[in-house]
């Protein structure tokens, strides 16, 4: 759901990472590996900005032959939820009040940088109607 494409491009001895939905997430790597590396680091902090502006989340479009870049498990969750959130119209106030919180804590929720635990993640999920699914995949 959130596996973005990225471009490489060698730029003086170094590695630029480009991300065509993403305009705002640009970052560059020593090599491909460390580029890919930083590149996840820039994604989640460019959807970030998007989550702070209340702005919904931009889709990742499907480019054969590009590497992508995903967020970590607990930030796509995060984002998983957000997006809901917005899908269904509710504010943030609207979901603390569902779920008996301050808005502080709704904001630390959806904080890209607070290592939220998993049980407030299925109480988010859980008052938007919604449930939370694992599944590995090689």
């Amino acid at each position: 759901m959130f596996d973005y494409p990225v471009v490489l491009t060698p730029d003086n001895g170094r590695v630029l990472v480009v991300f065509p939905d993403i305009p705002e997430a640009i970052t560059f790597g020593i090599d491909e590996g460390d580029a890919l590396k930083q590149a996840v680091d820039a994604l989640e902090t460019a959807l970030s900005f998007y989550i702070d502006d209340r702005k919904p989340l931009p889709i990742a479009s499907v480019q054969p032959g590009l590497p992508t870049v995903c967020p970590s498990a607990l930030e796509s969750l995060k984002l998983a939820i957000y997006s809901e959130m917005l899908r269904q119209g509710i504010r943030k106030a609207e979901l603390a009040r569902r779920l008996g919180w301050k808005a502080p804590q709704v904001d630390r929720l959806f904080d890209l940088n607070h290592a939220s635990k998993l049980e407030q993640l299925e109480l988010a999920a859980k008052a938007l109607g919604r449930h939370i699914q694992v599944t590995l995949t090689p």
